[in-house]
């Protein structure tokens, strides 16, 4: 009989060849080459095994259109799934809460039957102890909606105690009379199970160590059973064999094990191995069986690299007469389809916009110190517990902030305020300074998972220090290089559907191809461009853009311009110097993003800048009103924030690594690339 991996090793054209009796050649299906395996993925994809068969019948398909492609069908034959746990002892007391976990995810998937690879319990104990910790194991497991099958490992059977007490064989007899015989086999679906122990002991002595080879040796009882075994189910499709410690591996097992792997190879039809012990997943196939090592599953867990095996998970195996297909699955990672109803979807959605309230504003002094308590308040508007962690950042190491994090669970429909408080020694407002920020994480808490909803960052209200200005200093302005611009970020700028405007003065060296100067625009919102000299400013209103552009190409390079967009409402207009160059009917709600609002060039769909405008930009004002109306009107060089005013950069200079709003919302906002603050001219 062939073994898995001689199965393996048959070609996919060979396989293809064979799957095509059942297929008329006109309807086969092409192979996939390798440059199109990949198309429109992140990640590689390696298939472990061939293609499943497909075959036609008509009996089953069923169609009122004309045929012009019969699609093929999944062949009826058995297949099964069944999950192995890894180890659940040697870790904290909550290894049992990880265990119950992953038995709620195994019963998402429901497979056929869940195997073990032994240390159940904490054991190391005597008898009394040994009983209470077999019975929660077992009632986490009684669970389960399908059988279990335990596999005995040394902190399952090890004693320890009082010499005079000890029972021969240790905890052997218990773990047989509560869990199950030390070996055994059994059937499913013409596969056989076979489980194997490994803690027999010195035959000598009957000493049980993990550590000496001399005690991990399989009897000749059990290797005469083995082989029996294998005789008995020459017929299965696939044997797998289960046990607790992975003695393929050598090292402190010594050498035994060459003898049962030559009993397993001259089997022919043991597919895999599984066992645990070693809290780290490993793959060591040899002679074509697969053996499989599991880490934990509650167990004591070091977490070196998650990714690469230590972690909490338990193995998916899916079954087939000729291929095994093996999946990993961290613990508590499987989602219910059925608990993500609307209400949860919407909910989780209200928490994922819900920002933080904050009662008082950081106050940075011109010296750069800081000493501040702030107050900030979460509410929670869903119908169930929320878990919310706070944590005061900033990449300046000088700003100190007690406590260095806060959590806490808010109920539903309530909200939790929390306190902090900031300080900052005084020192030099250099670039090298960085905004205090709020990191939110929240965990919306359902009956079988809890939900995270992405981590958030949020500013924390920061007053700076106003520009210091001369009564005879010149005007100034912000003067753009290549690739350089000012990114505000969108949940600053609280425009509503209705009126608004927005309008700088700019001096462009040269106007040539695409370019950005005020843009929120990416299928959505609004923007101003200048590209090639024909001003255009549109705002995405009813389902669509509505644009106000000059007829013709009127920008002069090296020239002061004010450019301002207004929408009132009914519709979209554009003023250059104070006349109005374009005009266009337009009204509906607008259709926003997240995306920042770019002085200096647009915006791209990941947020971040491109076709860059280079010159100088001056007096930048965002408006919640329609400012200008009519055929034409003075604009004012320099403005003076009201009540209206969203977003007022008059460009008097930089504090670190701020550009300085004069707005009451005080939306001071860093830059990237290379800029400065020049005189105008």
């Amino acid at each position: 009989m062939k073994t898995t991996a001689s199965l393996l090793r048959v070609s996919r054209a060979a396989f293809l060849a064979a799957s095509l009796v059942c297929v008329p050649a006109a309807l086969a299906q092409p192979e996939s080459g390798p440059e199109s395996e990949n198309v429109g993925h992140t990640r590689h994809h390696h298939p472990r095994n061939p293609k499943h068969p497909t075959t036609q019948d008509a009996a089953r398909f069923i169609t009122n259109r004309d045929v012009k492609r019969i699609l093929p069908l999944p062949e009826e034959k058995d297949a099964f799934t069944f999950v192995v746990f890894g180890d659940r002892t040697g870790g904290p007391d909550d290894g049992v809460a990880v265990l119950a976990d992953a038995v709620r995810d195994t019963n998402l998937i429901e497979p056929d039957l869940v195997l073990t690879v032994g240390d159940l319990i904490q054991g190391y104990n005597q008898t009394e102890p040994w009983l209470v910790q077999m019975r929660e194991y077992k009632a986490v497991m009684d669970n389960l909606l399908c059988p279990w099958f335990p596999v005995a490992g040394n902190h399952d059977v090890y004693y320890r105690g009082p010499e005079e007490f000890k029972p021969q064989g240790e905890h052997e007899d218990k773990y047989e009379m509560h869990f199950g015989p030390l070996w055994y086999a059994f059937e499913h679906k013409n596969s056989w199970f076979v489980v194997l122990y490994s803690d027999e002991g010195n035959p000598e002595t009957g000493e049980k160590s993990i550590s000496k080879p001399e005690t991990q040796v399989m009897s000749e009882a059990q290797l005469s059973w083995l082989k029996d075994t294998l005789s008995k189910t020459k017929d299965a499709d696939h044997v797998f064999v289960f046990l607790h410690h992975p003695r393929w591996l050598k090292g402190n097992y010594g050498h035994d094990w060459d003898k049962v792997h030559e009993a397993l190879v001259a089997a022919g039809n043991v597919t895999a191995v599984f066992a645990g012990h070693i809290h780290r997943m490993r793959y060591d196939p040899k002679d074509g069986i697969e053996y499989v090592t599991l880490a934990t599953t509650g167990g004591h867990q070091n977490e070196t690299v998650p990714q690469a095996g230590w972690l909490h998970h338990f193995h998916i195996i899916t079954v087939r007469k000729d291929q095994v297909a093996m999946a990993s699955v961290p613990v508590g990672e499987v989602m219910d389809v059925r608990e993500i109803d609307g209400q949860l979807v919407q909910e989780c959605e209200q928490l994922a916009k819900a920002a933080p309230r904050f009662a008082e504003t950081i106050v940075l002094e011109p010296s750069g110190r800081a000493s501040s308590q702030f107050e900030v308040t979460l509410s929670n508007p869903t119908s169930r517990v929320i878990d919310v962690t706070l944590t005061p950042d900033s990449r300046d190491a000088r700003w100190v902030f007690r406590p260095d994090h806060d959590h806490g669970e808010i109920k539903a429909g309530e909200s939790k305020t929390f306190t902090f408080r900031v300080e900052r020694p005084e020192a030099s407002l250099d670039a090298y300074i960085d905004a205090p920020t709020l990191i939110v994480d929240t965990q919306y808490l359902a009956p079988t998972f809890r939900y995270t909803i992405p981590t958030r960052t949020v500013d924390l209200p920061l007053r700076l220090p106003a520009p210091t200005i001369a009564a005879n200093a010149p005007e100034r302005a912000l003067d753009l290089r290549a690739d350089a611009a000012i990114a505000v970020p969108s949940a600053r700028i609280p425009i509503e559907d209705g009126p608004f405007t927005i309008e700088c003065w700019f001096n462009g060296e040269e106007f040539e191809g695409r370019t950005g100067l005020l843009c929120k625009t990416e299928s959505s919102d609004y923007g101003i461009f200048v590209s090639n000299g024909k001003p255009h400013f549109s705002v995405h209103l009813g389902g669509a853009y509505v644009s106000a552009a000059a007829a013709e190409s009127m920008l002069q390079s090296n020239r002061w311009h004010h450019i301002a967009g207004v929408y009132d409402g009914q519709k979209v207009l554009l003023y250059v110097d104070g006349n109005l160059v374009g005009e266009t009917a337009g009204s509906g709600s607008r259709r926003r993003n997240n995306h920042p609002f770019m002085i200096g060039a647009d915006v791209t769909g990941q947020g971040t800048p491109t076709s860059f405008f280079t010159g100088q930009i001056d007096a930048v004002r965002i408006s919640r009103t329609a400012r200008y109306s009519g055929p034409s009107f003075k604009p004012e060089r320099r403005f003076a924030p009201d009540d209206k005013t969203i977003l007022l950069y008059n460009m008097d200079g930089l504090i670190g690594p701020w550009i300085y709003d004069e707005s009451p919302a005080a939306v001071h906002s860093t830059r990237t690339g290379e800029m400065q603050i020049v005189p105008v001219n």
